[in-house]
């Protein structure tokens, strides 16, 4: 315990928060005395170096983590502002449980964090980037994580509204909002591979799971609601595909991704399983082909928190 404080997530958050306005603070001084060659042999002797979450390097390194070292004080604000957004995403996690409200708000804000380094913090750090670097320090992947926070910030949402016995129509279109954010990022990432050398299989992998078990919940609300206009040959037809689509994911790896993967395949089996049966003995429609199913519709609810710097503003004297 520290502070009052037990949760080892907020603990560490609450550290960065008062470590960020003192190297902001400092990152817009030196930035100033860029000319200094004493600011800049001071910057180099702190050998900044960190470790790399989602480079693909990380995993596979025998000799250890890789370290990517780069000579800029922006670098390391950029590596901890990430930090931040990270721990705030996992403290969201966290929480989730108990209180979503909080959980949705913490994701936006972790997303305000990676939307602010992508449009204010890295631009001018890209052309003093070296060819090895990590992708935490690239644009795309700030996007690509302020998209993959924004959509989780919008599945808890949905969440929240199942619990309010929100109409099945809303919440498949909320849902394939969720998958429409995810393939965003997703599409992003393809495009992105020349920034950076390498990226986690683990993040291809979420990304992949994530928008494939969306849209699973989506076509079953959408189905839910032909069954219940009588239409059980559209439901079947519907229930078919997504099966289908759902069961060529590649299945996640991680215990709680397992758990929520095979809790979709079987509660798209079993609603299958039912509407085949009342179809076969009542009802006898033919499912409509591929090409004959409806169309999802998406609708996306949620928007980035903006990050505002700390502002904390102490003037330096550089003794040279």
């Amino acid at each position: 315990m520290a502070g009052g404080v037990t949760s080892p997530i907020l603990q560490d958050l609450q550290k960065l928060e008062r470590y960020i306005p003192l190297l902001e603070n400092l990152v817009m001084h030196v930035s100033s005395q860029r000319e200094n060659m004493q600011i800049v042999q001071w910057t180099i002797d702190l050998k900044l170096r960190w470790t790399s979450p989602l480079s693909g390097f990380s995993g596979f390194n025998l000799g250890g983590s890789k370290y990517f070292r780069i000579d800029d004080l922006r670098y390391e604000l950029a590596m901890v502002l990430f930090l931040y957004g990270a721990l705030m995403r996992e403290r969201a996690l966290e929480v989730m449980t108990v209180d979503l409200v909080e959980s949705a708000t913490l994701f936006r804000r972790a997303a305000g964090v990676y939307q602010h380094m992508a449009q204010q913090l890295l631009p001018g750090l890209q052309p003093s980037l070296p060819p090895d670097r990590p992708p935490e320090v690239t644009t795309s992947m700030a996007t690509i994580m302020s998209l993959i926070c924004l959509a989780e910030a919008q599945a808890v949402t949905v969440q929240k509204a199942e619990e309010k016995s929100t109409s099945g129509g809303l919440l498949a279109k909320l849902h394939f909002g969720v998958t429409q954010i995810v393939e965003e990022a997703s599409s992003l990432l393809r495009a992105s591979y020349g920034d950076w050398n390498d990226v986690s299989d683990r993040l291809k992998r979420f990304l992949n799971t994530t928008s494939g078990l969306h849209e699973a919940r989506s076509w079953r609300y959408v189905a839910e609601d032909f069954k219940k206009s009588e239409h059980l040959g559209v439901a079947v037809g519907i229930l078919r595909h997504a099966l289908n689509k759902v069961q060529q994911l590649r299945a996640p790896s991680e215990d709680n991704m397992k758990l929520v993967f095979r809790q979709e395949v079987d509660a798209l089996s079993g609603m299958l399983r039912k509407c085949e049966y009342e179809n076969d003995f009542i009802w006898r429609e033919k499912p409509p082909r591929l090409d004959e199913l409806p169309v999802l519709e998406g609708r996306k609810i949620v928007a980035p928190i903006l990050y505002q710097p700390f502002g904390l503003d102490r003037e330096f004297i550089f003794v040279t």
